[in-house]
Formats: structure tokens, C-alpha cells, sequence
């Protein structure tokens, strides 16, 4: 909301006699890292640690069938003691698999750090492109298309993306 309203207002201050001549310019962030070697490097680096974590979670979850399926066939001839040992051993393998999941795929976990990690300098190695792109060509304000702010109209002669994939080129 306060996106729409900053653009709003935006529009209104670009819009008055005082500053027509304010020049504006947009990038496609999404087509910039689509292009961008580093942000592929960071999203290959990304997938394969998902990969590896995917095949722990498959492991464990199908150790967890292997003994839930061994109990099955078993139980009426185990005791209560060892029925009871058997099932806290699956109930622990259940949190664990939990557990892991949350550790790695949840609100906090790991991917997201990693994420972050991974793909905050190429973030700003393209925030700091579009700085020198806009300086440049002394623009006063650059959008970026493929974010929430809605572009209702735009001129092609504005487009900066491919300026900006040519600066991070020679970075």
C-alpha cells in the first residue's frame, strides 16, 4: 500500500508545471537477472543444496516406512514393552523428519538464509548498475517493471535493462 501511494505521489510531483521535465526511466529487474552470470552461479548454488537437503528428507522419510511397515507385520507378535519401544522410535523419526523440514524449508530456515546469502551481492552489484545507468543519463527516477508498482504506461526509449546488463558486463 505505501508502494502505491509513494508512486502515487510520484506521479502527481512529476506530473506539475515545476518539474515536467523530470526524466524517468524503468528496468526489468527479472529479464537484468535472467542474464546475469552471478545470479545463475547463486541459483545453481541454491538448487543443489535444496537437492541434497530433498534427498536427506527422502531418505529419512523412507527409513521412517521401512520401520513403520516392519511394525505392522510384526506387531501382534511383539510384546506391549517392545510395541511401545517401537513406537516412540516412529514417533521420534516423525519429529525428526519435522524437525529437519522446518530446519531447512521453514519461515527461518536455512534456504532462505542462504538465499539471502547467496543473492544479496549480486543484488547489489545490479542496484549499484542501475545507480550508474541513472546517473549517467540523468535520470531522476527509475522503476522497476517487475515489481508491485504498477506501470501504466511506458515508452521503450526508457528502458534501461539493457544499459545496466551492459555495466554489469564490464563490472
Amino acid at each position: 500500500m505505501k508502494v502505491k501511494v509513494f508512486f502515487l505521489f510520484i506521479l502527481m510531483f512529476v506530473s506539475s508545471n515545476a518539474f515536467s521535465q523530470a526524466k524517468i526511466g524503468y528496468v526489468d529487474s527479472k529479464v537484468i537477472l535472467e542474464k546475469l552470470q552471478d545470479a545463475a552461479d547463486a541459483q545453481k548454488n541454491l538448487d543443489n543444496l535444496v537437492q541434497l537437503w530433498k534427498t536427506e528428507v527422502q531418505h529419512l522419510t523412507d527409513s521412517l516406512a521401512a520401520i513403520k511397515d516392519d511394525y505392522e507385520k510384526k506387531k501382534l507378535i511383539l510384546t506391549d514393552n517392545v510395541k511401545k519401544q517401537r513406537e516412540e522410535g516412529i514417533e521420534t523419526l516423525e519429529r525428526k523428519i519435522s524437525d529437519y523440514k522446518l530446519s531447512k524449508f521453514g519461515e527461518n530456515g536455512e534456504y532462505f538464509v542462504k538465499q539471502t546469502e547467496l543473492m544479496k551481492p549480486v543484488q547489489d552489484k545490479v542496484f549499484k548498475a542501475i545507480q550508474d545507468v541513472a546517473k549517467e543519463g540523468g535520470y531522476d527516477f527509475v522503476f522497476d517493471r517487475s515489481s508491485e508498482i504498477i506501470l501504466l504506461y511506458m515508452n521503450d526509449k526508457y528502458d534501461l535493462t539493457s544499459k545496466v546488463i551492459k555495466r554489469l558486463e564490464t563490472m
